[in-house]
């Protein structure tokens, strides 16, 4: 109250506000226990509801995460794909496109003749040669292709073909020589071929014009 008492009632009044301001303490005390206890209930029953509770063991076995997948080997696919596409066939029959001269001369559809009698004179120079001598036929397949992937990599354009006249052969027969000229003629990088002349090797050799590098 603002002011002295004056008088009896305003004494009366004042206690009146001070015995409702303790009820009021009281009752607000008395509501906070009222909801302790009731928490403390709830979670007594939630106990007995679930029983002893004990934790997890933890598992015998480690879970591990699954292995990543293994890379795959790009360049290794890449290149038995190449080699797949440039695969040579032994069953593969030249002989209906061999020029019916004494040299056997072969032209990819295109080439003018012209172009094998320039290969035949000597006009384009050999840059590089592959010797066949003692190999199997499979071995001579492989390193035929191969040598032929990288001279045309290298930008040659004439090469000599040595796969000999056949005479240590079973039966004195040039089994590699007609090999020879029928995986050539597979090959897209080949333009023309014909037998080399007596100086460079005679029936024994090829010498073969390869495209240019990228053409």
């Amino acid at each position: 109250m603002s002011g002295p008492i004056k008088d009896f009632a305003a004494l009366k009044q004042l206690r009146a506000q001070i015995k409702a301001t303790e009820e009021a303490r009281k009752a607000a005390e008395a509501e906070r226990l009222r909801r302790e206890q009731e928490s403390r209930r709830d979670v007594e029953l939630f106990r007995r509801s679930i029983g002893n509770v004990a934790p997890l063991a933890p598992p015998d076995k480690a879970h591990a995460a699954p292995p990543p997948p293994a890379p795959l080997p790009r360049q290794r696919m890449a290149d038995e794909q190449a080699a797949l596409q440039e695969s040579l066939s032994d069953e593969f029959n030249v002989d209906t496109l061999l020029e019916s001269d004494e040299a056997l001369s072969y032209a990819r559809e295109g080439i003018g003749p012209d172009t094998v009698r320039k290969l035949r004179r000597g006009h384009w120079v050999i840059q590089e040669q592959l010797d066949l001598h003692g190999m199997r036929r499979e071995q001579a397949r492989e390193a035929l292709g191969e040598f032929l992937r990288q001279a045309v990599r290298r930008g040659i354009r004439c090469v000599r073909v040595i796969h000999g006249k056949g005479l240590g052969s079973v039966n004195k027969e040039p089994v590699l020589k007609s090999k020879v000229r029928s995986w050539l003629v597979q090959k897209e990088e080949v333009i023309a071929f014909c037998q080399a002349r007596a100086a460079d090797g005679g029936a024994g050799a090829l010498v073969v014009l390869l495209r240019a590098s990228g053409g």
